[in-house]
């Protein structure tokens, strides 16, 4: 599907979080709900600081219960060993054929770290700076296995070409990692990144490292500048800014019947609240929402966490989503099979064989 007027096509997500919901079940039919609508991905966020089910685990059971919907839980960079955290996401990526994501968090108070007993809680601009260099060796340790590093060939008893893995010798502030990894490299070369660069510490990983990046914002003048502040930065680390989707983050309220948007919120923009802006109106005037930004070119789409998970799900997918497909804005169904494709990304080259790098 091409774009109208020549924009770049709008991409759509919405969040599970559930905060009520400790089995993974309760997540398989918004899940599939957000897949029918054609959405690029879900999330599900995680954190230390409160009780929850482990969100990469509950994607893993989500994953085959879906089909083309990518899959991003939230897996925090502080108090967990790199190594693991990049094996983790490759077997999501495993498990769903290529339809894993990985959002980086950090985390912050003394209450988490007194959880793990390793070290006193830092600042976040130090916790950002590990975070980035936890996404630099993870793609490098998924890089670590060659895409045909794997023989299996049961005449000679060789599984895998030892030539095709990879050390990857990183040293970091606070953790050095060998590799090579214990899992192949994913289907996807890389699992999709984002990261919410909404706050100052975070936007620098996001601009470097970050396919997806979520800015919570107010109007699409500032979603504009945001944008355009992270497309610069990442051209600044040698990326090309087309690598690097942002997306606006937005609480929506979507009520129980159609309702024209409240003061402060819908076309003006949406309001500023403590849980993030808020669009509080119908499934309609969000769409005109929607569109309306997309076509300034203020993002490149939405992340929409509902109020009311279920009802205000499904009145998004039914409503604004069906809205927007029929005036040829979104969709109607997924021209490929992994995330990266939903989001118009290439399959990254493997670095080691690339440049020939030592094993």
């Amino acid at each position: 599907m091409t774009a109208p007027h020549g924009r770049g096509l709008l991409h759509l997500a919405a969040a599970l979080d559930q905060q009520t919901a400790f089995d993974a079940a309760s997540y398989v039919g918004p899940a599939q709900l957000a897949e029918r609508g054609g959405l690029d991905f879900v999330t599900l966020g995680d954190t230390f600081a409160r009780p929850g089910p482990d969100a990469l685990a509950v994607l893993s059971r989500v994953a085959p219960a879906t089909r083309r919907i990518g899959l991003v839980p939230t897996v925090t960079t502080t108090h967990t060993e790199p190594f693991h955290v990049q094996a983790a996401v490759a077997t999501l990526d495993w498990v769903s054929r290529g339809r894993a994501g990985w959002q980086l968090d950090v985390s912050t108070t003394e209450g988490e770290a007194r959880l793990f007993g390793r070290r006193h809680a830092a600042p976040a601009d130090a916790l950002w700076r590990e975070a980035g260099e936890i996404a630099e060796v993870a793609a490098r340790l998924w890089d670590s296995w060659e895409d045909d590093a794997e023989i299996r060939d049961e005449a000679t008893g060789r599984f895998v070409d030892r030539d095709k893995l990879h050390h990857v010798d990183f040293r970091g502030a606070t953790f050095f990692v060998k590799g090579p990894s214990i899992v192949p490299r994913p289907p996807q070369g890389h699992p999709v990144r984002v990261v919410d660069a909404t706050e100052g510490p975070a936007r620098r990983v996001a601009a470097r490292y970050a396919d997806v990046a979520l800015v919570r914002v107010v109007g699409p003048t500032q979603a504009r500048a945001v944008r355009a502040e992270l497309r610069d930065a990442a051209a600044k680390f040698g990326r090309h800014p087309d690598t690097l989707r942002v997306l606006a983050s937005l609480v929506v309220d979507l009520g129980d019947g159609e309702r024209a948007a409240e003061p402060g919120h819908g076309g003006g923009g949406p309001r500023q609240t403590a849980q993030g802006p808020l669009y509080r109106g119908g499934p309609v005037d969000l769409a005109e929402l929607i569109a309306a930004w997309h076509a300034s070119e203020a993002v490149d789409g939405f992340h929409l966490t509902p109020v009311e998970p279920h009802r205000d799900l499904e009145r998004l997918v039914n409503g604004t989503v069906a809205l927007l497909q029929h005036r040829g804005l979104f969709r109607t169904f997924y021209p490929g099979s992994t995330l990266r494709e939903h989001l118009g990304l290439a399959r990254p080259a493997n670095q080691y064989a690339v440049t020939g790098g030592a094993s």
